[in-house]
């Protein structure tokens, strides 16, 4: 790996507003479960569709029963051979009309069969209430991918790699260590959820704050469930001014044609203010060790606010092993910038341990 400078330091604000620790009241995001359900045909997504690749709406079910819905696709040319296949998610709050179908759809112009898919609760996907994230269902749903390709007639079952973007980069790399089926695996932009709302940003949550937080969400509990629903935090990615940087790629990203999506939870809509409860105290990196002798692949932007989580994943983690760090690059930079996300780099990796 090269070794440069070290992230900024970033305001405690930002960590507030993606914990909901002020807990402010946000509106309810109102998809039922069954309006989440509801599949459509219309492509839809915040990138063109490429003339290269079939695509195909698929559903499974993870082992919890909740159904999650994915976009499959196929290079055009597979012919009847079985092929390698790739389970792709991400961002944390994202759906897989953004940034996990971009990688899906031009790794299957590579060669691969991918398949991008929406997290229990969000998205397409099944699950009530909406818009709540888990550390241990979560990776539960990449584990559920790979039970759906390794049953899909054009997928050689032996030969399946994962790419987690963003936050789902650390569920990725959890859900590795703990299911051999997978043979390699990638983590763009990573972010640990559970490290970043158990500490703060740069480690910088004091054990007051962490404790006052907390107590804030325990109680929060009650009130959801006099009510019998849970409250929202505060709309995401709604610029006031004086935002920093990261927050302002945010919304140029989410809130803009650019990338936003009606169904993002990024995308104005919002987490449940009780998420991040299970997440302060379930480190996800614990067994990244166990994920050798299969191979890692971290990727992340030199500017990037998060690219500690990759490095310190990259310490953590056991050969065979690999930091890419993409000079110039932002942590956005990473979700759509097709000049800058190194696919040539997974596409060598992949075609390299997928074999």
């Amino acid at each position: 790996m090269n070794t440069l400078e070290t992230p900024a330091h970033v305001d405690r604000r930002a960590l507030m507003k993606l914990t909901g620790a002020g807990m402010a009241a946000g509106p309810l995001f109102t998809t039922s479960n069954a309006e989440a359900q509801t599949m459509t045909n219309e492509w839809g997504k915040t990138f063109p569709k490429s003339a290269k690749v079939d695509h195909r709406k698929v559903t499974f079910r993870n082992r919890y029963g909740i159904t999650l819905v994915g976009d499959l696709y196929l290079p055009q040319d597979r012919g009847d051979k079985r092929l390698a296949a790739i389970a792709v998610s991400g961002p944390f709050g994202a759906v897989k009309e953004q940034s996990s179908g971009l990688y899906a759809q031009t790794m299957a112009e590579r060669g691969f069969v991918t398949l991008a898919f929406d997290p229990s609760y969000t998205g397409e996907s099944g699950g009530e209430p909406r818009n709540v994230a888990s550390p241990d269902i979560n990776t539960e749903d990449f584990s559920a991918a790979i039970d759906f390709l390794g049953l899909h007639p054009a997928v050689d079952r032996e030969r399946i790699g994962v790419i987690g973007i963003c936050g789902w980069g650390g569920m990725a790399l959890n859900a590795v260590a703990v299911d051999k089926r997978v043979r390699a695996v990638a983590a763009s932009t990573m972010y640990d959820m559970t490290r970043v709302m158990a500490k703060g940003y740069d480690d910088s949550m004091t054990p007051e704050q962490r404790t006052q937080t907390l107590e804030q969400l325990s109680r929060q509990r009650w009130t959801d469930a006099e009510n019998g629903a849970p409250a929202y935090q505060p709309p995401y990615n709604v610029l006031k001014g004086g935002e920093a940087q990261f927050l302002v790629d945010y919304h140029d990203y989410y809130m803009t044609p650019r990338g936003y999506h009606p169904r993002a939870v990024n995308s104005g809509n919002a987490w449940t203010q009780t998420t991040p409860l299970s997440f302060m105290n379930m480190p996800l990196l614990t067994y990244i060790k166990e994920i050798a002798p299969r191979p890692v692949l971290l990727i992340h932007g030199e500017k990037a606010h998060s690219r500690y989580f990759s490095e310190t994943a990259y310490a953590e983690a056991a050969e065979p092993k690999e930091l890419v760090i993409v000079p110039g690059a932002s942590h956005v930079d990473l979700y759509d910038r097709m000049d800058v996300i190194p696919f040539d780099k997974l596409h060598s990796f992949f075609e390299q341990h997928l074999v």
